[in-house]
């Protein structure tokens, strides 16, 4: 691209990441504007703020003559704005491209990936940047309490991102993370997921062989050793790899590790560290975010300091209040493998408390039947268990569904209460007589799930 442009405009912009995005090119100089069909606060009144001007829906009409089009991974054909910047010829770039041209070239890009806990990795990975001084830009895909904020596209030599295996745009099926540049990549964990774009592991595996042949010879991967898929995936990576985990094997293996109610204990490369999470997949995390600031040498003390004074992130294990002695705690998890360590962090945060899990059928994966057998063996760690309708029920067909009365069959057969229950109202209808003080109630939804948590609040 020979010469920056001086109009940009965003379709879908209220978007998390676009929103961001649009907000820091306004901050370079550009001037930006922007259409989507969910316009509302607090994405368009943070838009506003900037000086973005926003148009409600996918009029065609309100497409200017602008120098670029960004399009969002939500837009397909059929959209009369997409159909609109095809037929017109409007030159047009994905978002991680958009990304890459006007932000990424020429930094050192730290690009956090796995299955899971990418959102906490790279968020105690910016917090212990941050606290160090090193003022680093950053994208993270939710909202570190400390930072206040999930975006932060300054001018810095460090450039700290959370990068997704999920497709880039309906005209580019690669994943989002090739387009990164990436000096460092940690890689958490590999497992089969979205379910709507892959049709089994290999596939995901091979968008991460892709991902990792892309890392420059001077280069790091941060693998996690205790994955064999992660092992796999890494097995042909030209740069040098640092395996992290709790196996022997691991260069840098995690030791002396204790689980305390106020957060967790363990030693890395001989130093010790404490994290105000609970669980064995938040210390492995930690020590991932850990390994990688060690990589660009910033004093273990400093890294230290950040760790211990880290405030968690919204959405994950966030305690959203207690009422009558009964807490409520909101979870973004959504796969098997996360309700399960959540549910084994929490025990070992609260003990003997007894743990309601409350869950929200709503990925794209989890709404159909391919993690049916799993999901039942996902709560064993919970003491009740509450599930919800399948989101966008009419979108797929019956035999392709999760059926939700077949996991809560399965798990009251081991003589634990489970539910079906269609709606968050009857859910809290059903709940009620049950819960008693000292109880924790958790909510599993990557979506609002109506609104659930403040109505317990209200309700209990």
């Amino acid at each position: 691209m020979s010469a920056d442009p001086q109009h940009v405009h965003f379709l879908g912009i209220c978007g998390t990441a676009m929103g961001s995005v649009a907000a820091a090119m306004k901050d370079k100089g550009f001037q930006v504007t922007g259409q989507d069909d969910n316009v509302y606060p607090p994405m368009s009144t943070f838009l506003e703020s900037k000086g973005v001007a926003l148009t409600h829906g996918f009029s065609p009409n309100d497409i200017p003559d602008a120098d670029l089009i960004v399009i969002g991974n939500a837009m397909s054909r059929g959209n009369p704005a997409v159909e609109a910047v095809l037929n017109r010829k409007l030159l047009y770039l994905s978002m991680p491209e958009t990304l890459r041209h006007f932000v990424l070239r020429g930094r050192h890009n730290l690009v956090v990936t796995g299955t899971h806990g990418k959102t906490t990795t790279t968020s105690i990975l910016t917090w212990i940047f941050e606290s160090a001084g090193l003022e680093p830009g950053y994208l993270i895909g939710g909202i570190p309490s400390n930072l206040g904020q999930g975006a932060c596209l300054r001018d810095s030599k460090y450039f700290i991102i959370e990068g997704d295996e999920y497709d880039t745009a309906f005209f580019d099926k690669r994943s989002k993370f090739v387009h990164y540049l990436p000096e460092l990549v940690i890689v958490n964990n590999i497992e089969f997921d979205h379910a709507d774009i892959y049709n089994d592991l290999e596939e995901i595996k091979t968008s991460f062989r892709r991902l990792l042949n892309i890392v420059p010879s001077e280069g790091m991967v941060l693998l996690n050793g205790d994955d064999p898929n992660c092992l796999d995936a890494a097995k042909k990576c030209p740069a040098p790899i640092v395996e992290i985990g709790f196996s022997a094997h691991c260069k840098n293996q995690i030791r002396q590790v204790e689980h305390k109610p106020e957060g967790s204990h363990f030693e890395l490369f001989g130093e010790t560290f404490f994290i105000p999470l609970s669980g064995d997949f938040n210390i492995r995390n930690a020590a991932m975010a850990v390994s990688a600031a060690h990589h660009y040498k910033i004093p273990v003390e400093k890294i230290r300091s950040a760790l211990s004074s880290f405030q968690g992130i919204r959405r994950r294990q966030e305690i959203r209040g207690t009422v009558n002695g009964i807490t409520i705690i909101d979870d973004f998890g959504h796969h098997p493998t996360a309700i399960r360590e959540t549910l084994l962090g929490l025990r070992k945060k609260f003990g003997s408390a007894r743990l309601w899990a409350l869950f929200e059928p709503r990925s794209n994966t989890t709404r159909r039947a391919i993690f049916q057998d799993d999901l039942p063996k996902a709560f064993a760690e919970a003491d009740g268990v509450f599930i919800a309708q399948i989101a966008r029920l009419d979108q797929l067909p019956e035999n392709e569904r999760l059926n939700p009365e077949r996991v809560v069959q399965e798990i009251s057969s081991s003589g634990k209460p489970a539910f079906y229950e269609p709606t968050a109202d009857s859910i809290i209808d059903r709940l009620r007589p049950l819960a008693q003080s000292g109880d924790i109630i958790v909510v599993f939804s990557n979506g609002g799930f109506d609104g659930i948590h403040q109505k317990l609040l209200d309700r209990l």
